[in-house]
């Protein structure tokens, strides 16, 4: 297994550079910000009105008043700047990208990866994307993969029909923020039959201080296409609050495979609240695979719609959350057609005073049949202070459906650390292991190029827990 990956290491991501930014809304959300920030990038009216509505929506909902929703009063809207951008248009020329941005990318390493093994690269500098590139043997197929922008510009007969469809604006007051001052962020065409051989890779960055990024991605995988997506993202350390606000939508027509793969490895004084839903139609399947390290608090719970007969959804996911951190994860999968199916395998490690809690919902209607479900929660604990919760929320009605729910809790031995000890580990070294053989299983499933990231990650945390 090659090792010359893509670096989430967090202190390789603890940097930023002076901002020269070319476009600036400015701090705090009015009407005016909205304006600012469709007229710099020359939207057409129906994107306009779109937003100015989200904007009323996001006033009149109130903050969540449940889940993690105390540690949200930390977030003062007013102080964030919504929209700073260097220009409105992504290079297709690694060249021709501002120095500053093009040096950030290169410390992260992204230009070498797509050389080595990646389909199509976005990268995302604070609010809009500097460079966007497919290779050619993709785009002849057909593959269309460019920023959210030229993709309702240029492609409004694809964006326009499922835009805003799959999370509705007035979903949670969160993705009527997002709905308002969206920015960045893909948009995916997959032909029908087209099979894109290696993965589309986005990369965001947040470089800026009392900020919020809130990128917006669509993904269509056409009739039997299939697609596999990753974002990465990075923030340097700030004492201030920054905001990311995402919302992704997937669309998955009949027996079409779409996989989105994310690791997030954000600064602790990052919120990081996201929306992520898909629908899959008959025989489609979707697959998030969700790894959260870092951030303040983290709060997302990818979802599928199986809307059509036979349809698959699966989520897995790891959760680490460390001193000062909360990470509040979980999967929703909603069944709306007979003999479809669902997985959810969620796993967290909690150490230090972190938080970690599973929060999950699946709902199957009685007048179906032949549905399947099977979800399994496991924590691991490593310090006596640190905490977990698991809130499964399984609604079965009528009878032909078949649903199991299992989950456990366990703290790392103090014999098995021990025992480790004595054949010349560090006590460090011996709570990687244990860690690492906590989540092997599901770190198998991520892509070659970031699990060995992964486990490098845990090494780190682990590392710094103890002492």
């Amino acid at each position: 297994m090659s090792e010359t990956t893509i670096d989430i290491d967090r202190s390789v991501g603890d940097f930023s550079y002076p901002e020269q930014h070319q476009f600036d809304a400015g701090y705090g959300l009015t009407r005016r910000t909205v304006e600012y920030i469709s007229g710099v990038k020359g939207e057409p009216e129906w994107i306009r009105d779109f937003r100015l509505r989200a904007l009323d929506v996001f006033e009149k909902k109130p903050m969540p008043t449940s889940w993690a929703s105390h540690d949200l009063d930390a977030i003062q809207f007013e102080k964030i700047r919504y929209y700073l951008a260097h220009g409105q248009k992504a290079t297709r020329s690694w060249e021709e990208v501002p120095e500053d941005v093009k040096r950030t990318f290169e410390r992260l390493g992204i230009p070498e990866q797509e050389r080595k093994f990646l389909a199509g690269v976005e990268a995302q500098f604070d609010s809009e994307a500097v460079y966007s590139n497919i290779k050619k043997a993709v785009g002849d197929q057909g593959v269309i993969f460019v920023g959210s922008t030229e993709g309702l510009i240029k492609h409004p007969e694809i964006f326009k029909k499922w835009f805003g469809k799959v999370i509705p604006t007035g979903d949670n007051k969160f993705s009527a923020l997002n709905s308002a001052v969206f920015s960045g962020g893909s948009f995916i065409y997959v032909p029908p039959g087209v099979k894109v051989k290696h993965p589309l890779q986005a990369y965001f960055r947040i470089n800026a201080e009392n900020f919020g990024q809130f990128e917006r991605t669509l993904i269509i995988a056409d009739e039997g296409s299939e697609v596999m997506y990753m974002e990465g993202c990075t923030a340097p350390k700030f004492e201030t609050a920054t905001l990311h606000s995402a919302v992704v939508e997937l669309v998955a027509m009949k027996g079409a495979k779409i996989q989105y793969v994310t690791v997030q490895n954000w600064s602790a004084n990052v919120f990081n609240l996201v929306t992520k839903r898909a629908i899959a139609h008959e025989e489609a399947e979707v697959k998030w695979i969700d790894c959260n390290i870092g951030s303040r608090l983290t709060m997302k719970y990818p979802g599928v719609v199986l809307k059509g007969r036979k349809a698959r959804g699966e989520v897995i996911s790891i959760a680490l959350a460390g001193d000062g951190q909360h990470q509040d994860t979980g999967a929703k999968m909603i069944h709306a057609a007979d003999e479809t199916t669902s997985n959810i395998v969620s796993k967290s490690i909690s150490l230090g005073k972190g938080r970690s809690t599973y929060r999950g919902l699946v709902h199957v209607p009685k007048h179906l049949k032949g549905c399947k479900n099977n979800t399994e929660c496991d924590a691991l604990l490593i310090n006596p202070t640190s905490r977990t919760d698991t809130y499964p929320a399984i609604s079965v009605r009528g009878s032909g459906n078949a649903v199991q729910h299992e989950a456990s809790v366990s703290q790392i031995s103090a014999e098995q650390i021990f025992y480790m000890q004595q054949r010349g580990l560090t006590e460090g070294q011996a709570m990687s292991l244990s860690v690492n053989g906590f989540v092997n299983d599901l770190v198998r499933q991520f892509p070659m190029e970031y699990s060995v990231e992964l486990k490098r990650l845990i090494d780190m945390e682990m590392e710094g827990s103890v002492g």
